[in-house]
């Protein structure tokens, strides 16, 4: 929503900065955030004239935005909008006001064409913060002698079925008291890797399924461990309510300090756009609204890259994703990654080649073990070292796949004169070693990390992105919105318990019961019986909804979004006084009908 801001206290904010036209006048939009607007009449000044005003404007509102105290100026920005006739109408905004449509209009502003615009974007927000000297936090990814095995089945053994269950948890029991041996054996996923992930480099994961590229992923991320959906929109607001802001309102109040200090004017739309996004606890976050505008769909993807993450580890973003949608969003992460300083780590099984191609650096990784890890222009000269070549027609993520294989292998041995001889996954990594890249890499394993030049910004410390009473809200504004999108369930119970207290207090009616009467007790019984089945019977519907409902919230627990109490305290918030209203309906139907006793206290006599 727009703040009035009278003609003549921008006069006075900017003394010594020459008058104000007296011609200009005030014009009031009907609706949107565009409302306070200043308007130069085309008939009274030439172009020349009009544009001197226009920047006079400009400066004037920036000086007035300037002088409001540091709480109310990170809240406020100006903006501009071009009506149907063609004028520029210029408004001041409170951030914490845009509206939807306000939010679209900024976007298409920002973004008018999203292939050509994006870039130019992300460019003029780290332009603003380098302008003053704001150093963006960057996190350095190191993992050395990482090695990972599992207990498994072998044969049929590993098949989920009742029987093969029934026996292992047997002999799980018995293997604990040391009465039987247990028949898993040990499978070596990863084998003693090491290697760096640096900031600003697009990584690219490769290998052959059953390389352990996941498990790499997950521990990376320290994930190993011992349909009822909104809207897509509505699950990215509901990921960045959760996820918070990180860090963005700190470095924001110390951008807007320097630039002060500078006397630089932002853009006015980079600077709505940071402002908008520096605020914890919308319910509705402009971020989702540039996630949709790029076309980042994949909605796993989506739902962190609205968070303020800096290091990203993705698996298999690609599936179910046709090749030009997958170079979109790999695209758009690269701009992301080179420009914003993030750290980043895709697993990809057979990108297109121009699809790899957007890729810096590559880890292969074969058998458990890493082949490669440097830089993409160099791989090929890694395996040509080798005596392997990739054909000219060859794609060469395909390749990297294939030449580790012992079927495949040997169509690219390109040394004529020598034999070939299969050369083996160890045999590889031993001699990556030897190459100058896995040689270069050891040489920066070998020195400790200066942790003295980490950025105090770059890691969070805490466990959740917002205090728990924000939790809390976010979560219930999720569940009141799931009530109302699945509201025929509500009204179908309510109307079914309604329609069977009317069928109980018929066949159980009566209207009087002496006081003594005993030869009547296995009615009452029975009328208890069936009030007891009915109401706990009436709440089995949710109970499907619920379970359905479970692989979401095990995924956002483990990304930090909520703890389970946020989830959970929802739920019972809402649901018992249902629960209450569904026992009245019955009890007010059905109590005094069937002729139980009207006071809590009466005895048998």
């Amino acid at each position: 929503m727009a703040l009035p801001l009278a003609g003549n206290d921008l006069a006075r904010s900017t003394s010594g900065r020459g008058s104000w036209a007296s011609s200009t006048r005030r014009s009031f939009a009907a609706s949107g955030s565009f409302r306070e607007a200043w308007q130069t009449p085309p008939d009274v000044f030439s172009r020349s004239g009009q544009q001197r005003e226009h920047d006079d404007e400009e400066e004037l509102r920036w000086d007035a935005i300037e002088r409001l105290p540091a709480y109310d100026r990170l809240r406020k920005c100006m903006l501009q909008q071009v009506l149907d006739d063609g004028q520029v109408v210029h408004g001041e905004i409170d951030v914490r006001k845009l509206k939807m449509e306000d939010k679209k209009q900024l976007m298409d502003n920002i973004l008018k064409v999203v292939e050509e615009d994006n870039e130019k974007f992300l460019r003029s927000l780290r332009d603003r913060t380098d302008r003053v000297g704001i150093e963006i936090p960057k996190i350095e990814v190191r993992f050395e002698q990482l090695s990972v095995e599992g207990d498994v089945f072998i044969g049929s053994r590993a098949l989920p079925t009742l029987f093969n269950v029934t026996i292992n948890t047997i002999e799980r029991v018995l293997g604990f008291i040391r009465l039987a041996q247990s028949k898993k054996r040990k499978l070596q996923i990863l084998k003693d890797i090491s290697g760096i992930i640096k900031p600003s480099r697009m990584t690219l994961l490769l290998g052959p399924p059953g390389a352990g590229k996941t498990t790499l992923l997950l521990g990376l991320a320290d994930k190993l461990n011992d349909d009822l959906r909104m809207t897509v929109r509505e699950t990215l607001d509901f990921s960045g309510r959760c996820l918070g802001v990180g860090t963005r309102y700190e470095m924001l109040a110390e951008l807007a300090r320097r630039e002060k200090g500078s006397g630089i004017n932002p853009d006015p739309e980079i600077d709505a756009f940071m402002k908008a996004t520096a605020l914890a606890g919308q319910e509705t976050s402009v971020v989702t609204d540039y996630i949709l505008k790029v076309r980042v769909m994949k909605l796993c993807t989506g739902e962190m890259l609205v968070g303020p993450a800096k290091a990203l580890f993705m698996d298999e973003i690609s599936t179910g994703l046709d090749s030009s949608t997958t170079f979109q969003i790999v695209k758009y992460m690269r701009q992301m990654v080179h420009i914003m300083d993030v750290t980043m780590l895709i697993s990809l099984l057979q990108p297109a080649p121009e699809t790899y191609d957007l890729f810096d650096d590559i880890i292969l990784l074969s058998e458990g073990q890493i082949v490669y890890q440097g830089p993409r222009d160099d791989v090929l000269e890694f395996f040509e070292y080798m005596g392997f070549k990739c054909p000219d027609r060859k794609g060469v993520a395909d390749f990297l796949q294939e030449v580790t294989s012992k079927k495949d292998q040997e169509q690219y041995w390109y040394r004529k004169e020598q034999p070939y001889q299969f050369v083996s996954v160890p045999d590889f990594v031993e001699a990556f070693k030897s190459f100058r890249i896995g040689d270069q890499l050891i040489n920066e394993l070998r020195e400790p990390y200066d942790k003295s030049k980490a950025h105090p910004a770059a890691l969070v410390t805490e466990k959740y992105g917002i205090p728990n009473w924000e939790l809390f809200k976010a979560c219930f504004a999720r569940e009141w919105l799931l009530m109302k999108r699945n509201s025929f369930v509500y009204v179908f119970k309510t109307t079914q318990i309604t329609i069977m207290s009317l069928i109980a207090m018929t066949v159980f009616l009566r209207t009087q019961m002496p006081v003594g009467t005993v030869e009547d007790g296995g009615k009452f019984f029975g009328a208890l019986f069936f009030s007891l089945i009915n109401v706990m019977f009436n709440g089995m519907a949710e109970l499907a909804m619920t379970v359905f409902r479970l692989p979401v919230f095990y995924k956002q627990r483990d990304f930090l979004f909520y703890p389970p109490w946020a989830f959970a305290l929802p739920i019972w918030v809402l649901r018992i006084p249902l629960s209450f209203l569904e026992s009245g309906i019955w009890i007010i139907l059905t109590y005094y009908t069937i002729g139980f006793a009207p006071a809590a206290g009466r005895q048998w006599t």
